[in-house]
C-alpha cells in the first residue's frame, strides 16, 4: 500500500491481538495514525508502542465498545488525537455459548449470549452511530465491519455467533446504502477459521478437525485478512461499498 494512507486516521476496536493487531499494523505501516483500542489499556499500550517504535504514528484506547458511552469516547480519542477520524474497522469480538440452542443453560449460557450480542453485534452499531458523522465531517471515508464466515453460512452449534454475524451482514449493507452518497463506503469481511491465539491453544485434533473444512488444507493468517481490510478502506476500492468479502481458503464454496 507504500504511503496509501498519510494524511488518514484509524480506528481498530479489537487491536491488541489477532486480526485487529495486524490492521493496526498494516494501516500505520501504511502511513495512517491508528487508534488501537482493546478492553485492556495494558495490551493496547502495547500494540501502540509496537507500531510507534517501528516508525508509524498510535495511541491507545480501552475500554467495553458494547457499551454505547464507550464506544463514542474510542471515536473521540481518534478526533482528539488526529484531528479527525477518516478510516474505522469495527472488529471487536468475542466466542460464546457452544452445543444446540435448546440445550442451552437458562441462567450461564443466557448471559453468555447476551454477552455476546454485546461485543460482536451492538458494538458494530454503536460505533458507526458515532464513526459515520465524524468521517462525514472528515470529507468521507470508509469502514470495514468484521463478520465471519459465520454471517453468510451457519454452525448449527454456535447460534448465537451465527446469528451476531448475520447481524453484522445485515447492518453493514443498510449502513452502506444509507451513507454512500456522503462518501462513506462501509464493507464487511467474512474470515474463515484464523489462526490467532485463541485457536492456537485447541487440542490437536480439534485444531486439525477445522483445518480440513478449509479446501486451502490450512488456516487463514491474520495477516492475509488485514491485507483486504486495507484494499476496502483503500481509494483503490473507491465503488465497493455494502458488500460481503470472504477470506476463507475455500471454506464457503464446498
Amino acid at each position: 500500500m507504500g504511503d496509501g494512507f498519510v494524511g488518514k486516521s484509524a480506528l481498530v476496536t479489537g487491536a491488541a491481538s489477532g486480526i485487529g493487531r495486524a490492521v493496526a499494523a498494516q494501516l500505520a505501516a501504511a502511513g495512517a495514525s491508528v487508534v488501537v483500542a482493546d478492553l485492556e489499556m495494558g495490551p493496547a499500550q502495547a500494540v501502540a508502542d509496537e507500531l510507534t517504535a517501528a516508525g508509524g504514528e498510535a495511541v491507545a484506547f480501552a475500554g467495553d465498545v458494547s457499551d454505547p458511552a464507550v464506544a463514542r469516547a474510542s471515536v473521540e480519542r481518534a478526533v482528539e488525537a488526529f484531528g479527525a477520524l477518516h478510516l474505522a474497522v469495527n472488529n471487536a469480538g468475542i466466542g460464546g455459548p457452544q452445543g444446540l440452542l435448546a440445550d442451552y443453560d437458562d441462567s450461564d449460557d443466557f448471559a453468555a449470549y447476551h454477552r455476546l450480542m454485546g461485543v460482536n453485534l451492538h458494538s458494530v452499531y454503536y460505533g458507526m452511530r458515532y464513526e459515520i458523522p465524524e468521517i462525514i465531517a472528515a470529507g468521507g471515508g470508509a469502514i470495514v465491519n468484521m463478520s465471519s464466515i459465520l454471517g453468510l453460512v451457519a454452525e448449527p452449534t454456535a447460534a448465537p455467533y451465527t446469528t451476531a454475524k448475520h447481524g453484522v451482514s445485515g447492518m453493514t449493507k443498510a449502513a452502506g446504502a444509507a451513507y454512500a452518497a456522503q462518501g462513506v463506503r462501509i464493507n464487511s469481511v467474512h474470515p474463515g477459521y484464523i489462526d490467532t491465539p485463541l485457536l492456537q491453544g485447541l487440542p490437536p485434533e480439534y485444531r486439525a478437525a477445522l483445518i480440513a473444512k478449509h479446501p486451502a488444507g490450512r488456516l487463514g493468517t491474520p495477516e492475509e485478512v488485514a491485507n483486504l481490510v486495507l484494499f476496502l478502506l483503500s481509494d483503490k476500492a473507491g465503488f465497493i461499498n455494502g458488500t460481503q468479502h470472504v477470506v476463507d481458503g475455500g471454506y464457503t464454496v464446498v
